[in-house]
């Protein structure tokens, strides 16, 4: 009898994740990411936390060259688009989400806020850059860390 009633309390569908970060750095393929994350988000119930990491530009200054930064100037930008999107949704979709900006290098940035926010689920563009090639994308660094899943949108 109480493997029946214990069935019966179990309902498919409604352990899904309940915090998706995903990073976002204004690339196409993060807005790809976003909008497979709200997504997913939306229908799950869970919460959506937007992450851009602003890049440190230690290596330009230190070599002498000129470094103009952009970073804070991206984020709001970055956040300008987020509530212009979640604007066009409201009243049609309910949707819960924060927007996160850190300074580091975009792979540390990403497990930082995901093991604070204790994410359920990790999404990322894929790479656009060529620099991926030596230092390895953030994507394939956050799969082998094998801490959370984790969805490479193209």
């Amino acid at each position: 009898m109480e493997d029946n009633a214990a069935a019966a309390r179990f309902e498919r569908g409604t352990d899904g994740p309940k915090v998706i970060v995903v990073g976002v750095d204004g690339s196409d393929s993060s807005w790809r990411a976003a909008a497979y994350a709200a997504g997913l988000a939306r229908r799950q119930g869970s919460k959506l936390v937007m992450v851009y990491v602003q890049p440190v530009l230690a290596t330009g200054a230190a070599m002498g060259a000129p470094v103009l930064d952009t970073t804070g100037e991206v984020a709001e930008e970055l956040m300008a688009e987020i509530r212009k999107a979640t604007e066009r949704m409201d009243g049609i979709y309910h949707l819960r989400w924060e927007f996160h900006t850190l300074r580091g290098d975009p792979y540390n940035g990403m497990v930082r806020m995901a093991d604070e926010l204790k994410a359920d689920a990790v999404v990322v563009g894929a790479s656009e850059s060529a620099g991926h090639r030596i230092m390895g994308s953030v994507a394939v660094r956050l799969v082998k860390a094998g801490r959370w899943p984790v969805t490479v949108v193209p």
